[in-house]
């Protein structure tokens, strides 16, 4: 699906509500197969981009970790023709060298959640897909390049721990996270989000946007909730520039998650229940051979 026109998706972390300077700009009010995604969702243009807006938490902020319903955002950003997903996320650094107000983009993600379902597939249909390197290379490109555009401090590589919540971490568990290899950061909200992007056949790149130490740091303690609540609101600040600036620098070229699902699905075509294959027609229908597609994904 590398030709399929760019689309940027943004997914609003905490603080992010929504973006400024969108033309022809429309509200779009979906549901989907999988449920109602977490808010309505803001289509427009930047730059000469198309691109999507969705809050992860809503705009009032009304949705937990484990309440957002993860499956049916994704669907609905790959019904409005998203290519790219970069998901801005507030997160707690596990490093002394990133500080509050650093960027990091993380290449690997540790899942330590336990609540959430984490595939469209089942009941009846079974896929595997791979998901050793989650990233997106071509997505985090455009975003690594907008951060140095901007001379925004940032660290690309490590990975990002993806607890439960809504509660954050014990100390003996923040200790435990930092002794694990290349961890950088950790938060409640990429996972099973950049799994579900992966079987959607969607670019995904994470801006994770530090806006305190964890638990482990000596001074955590004395930081107070208007110091979290400053460097938040200037986290803001600098995610809308970053995506103003992917915007106007979109990602191009090939992608690992372009044909995800070419050889992942299992189940034999005639085996899977009517009512499964529609709910996954829209990932579905560029490989079924009763509709002209074709494992290799040449005829989507």
């Amino acid at each position: 699906m590398a030709n399929r026109p760019t689309v940027i998706g943004v997914i609003g972390g905490s603080g992010l509500y929504a973006l400024d300077g969108l033309e022809q700009v429309e509200e779009r009010t979906l549901e989907t197969p999988f449920g109602a995604p977490s808010d309505a969702l803001t289509i427009g243009v930047l730059h000469g981009t198309p691109i999507v807006f969705l809050p992860r938490h809503d705009r009032g902020h009304t949705r937990s970790p484990t309440t957002i319903n993860y499956r049916a955002n994704i669907w609905a950003l790959r019904s409005l023709g998203v290519t790219d997903i970069v998901s801005v996320s507030a997160v707690g650094s596990m490093r002394e060298d990133y500080p509050p107000g650093h960027v990091v983009l993380p290449d690997q993600f540790i899942d330590r959640t336990v609540s959430r379902p984490r595939s469209f597939f089942g009941d009846g249909c079974v896929a595997h897909v791979g998901f050793s390197q989650p990233i997106s290379k071509r997505t985090q490109a455009a975003v690594q390049a907008a951060l140095e555009a901007l001379e925004i401090p940032h660290a690309v590589g490590g990975a990002y721990v993806c607890i439960e919540g809504p509660q954050f971490s014990t100390r003996a568990e923040s200790e435990l996270f930092r002794t694990w290899p290349d961890v950088a950061v950790i938060g409640m909200t990429n996972l099973p989000e950049a799994r579900l992007a992966r079987e959607a056949e969607m670019g995904y790149a994470t801006v994770a946007m530090v806006t305190d130490y964890d638990c482990w740091h000596d001074g955590h303690d004395a930081v107070t909730v208007d110091q979290v609540v400053a460097v938040l609101r200037a986290n803001v600040d600098k995610a809308r520039r970053v995506v103003d600036a992917v915007c106007g620098a979109p990602p191009t070229g090939p992608c690992e998650s372009d044909n995800a699902l070419q050889n992942a699905i299992m189940t034999r075509w005639d085996r899977i229940p009517q009512q499964t294959r529609a709910r996954l027609a829209l990932f579905l229908d560029r490989y079924d051979p009763a509709r002209g597609g074709s494992s290799d994904g040449e005829n989507a």
